[in-house]
């Protein structure tokens, strides 16, 4: 198990423009790094959920059931779109503040899980990606796509969480302009639509 390549692999693959690293970005520059990384711990959270599903060979049943992908790929992107309606609508919302109470982390959590599980682009690149890195020829190939599934994930959590603290400190003078926060709710709206919208296209 190539340990060192995957790593460098990972890094590259997870700092490359996409879905979950747009959602933090947009998330951190609207309500600030705590908001940011609270999304990123959602994400994570589902990409764990991929990596089992890969380990276990699950994924192979779903990209081979087209009416179940297509199903996968139709709800991610409904529920994108209607937070693109959501978020447009509140367009005029002015405070966008961050609050750190239970119920509010619990629903931005779940929000990222809910993204990323529904996104069939994820399970389709841990499929894809994975396998490449397990030695060849091993009896035990379960416990080498998990160990390299954990590492995947730590990496994701570390980057997102970089990049979280950086889109915060960058957009902090231009929050405080008039009319900020109406123009970072329209790009968030987009941001979710785009890709929602992107989920329809995406095949087996």
């Amino acid at each position: 198990m190539n340990v060192w390549g995957f790593l460098g692999a990972a890094v590259l693959l997870t700092l490359m423009p996409g879905p979950d690293i747009l959602f933090v970005l947009t998330q951190s520059i609207t309500r600030g790094c705590k908001a940011g990384v609270v999304f990123a711990l959602g994400l994570c959270t589902g990409l764990v959920v991929h990596v089992l599903a890969v380990s276990l060979g699950v994924a192979v049943l779903l990209t081979r059931s087209p009416w179940a992908f297509t199903l996968v790929k139709c709800a991610g992107a409904a529920y994108l779109l209607y937070l693109g309606v959501k978020t447009f609508l509140h367009r005029n919302k002015t405070s966008l503040r961050f609050e750190t109470n239970r119920p509010e982390v619990r629903r931005l959590y779940g929000r990222g899980i809910i993204m990323n599980l529904l996104n069939p682009k994820v399970i389709l690149f841990f499929l894809a990606f994975l396998p490449q890195f397990v030695r060849s020829g091993t009896e035990e190939p379960f416990a080498q796509l998990l160990s390299l599934g954990a590492l995947f994930i730590v990496q994701a959590l570390v980057i997102f969480s970089a990049v979280a603290l950086l889109a915060d400190r960058l957009s902090a003078r231009l929050m405080r302009h008039p009319g900020a926060a109406r123009w970072t709710n329209i790009v968030e709206a987009s941001v979710y639509a785009g890709i929602g919208v992107s989920l329809l296209f995406a095949d087996i």
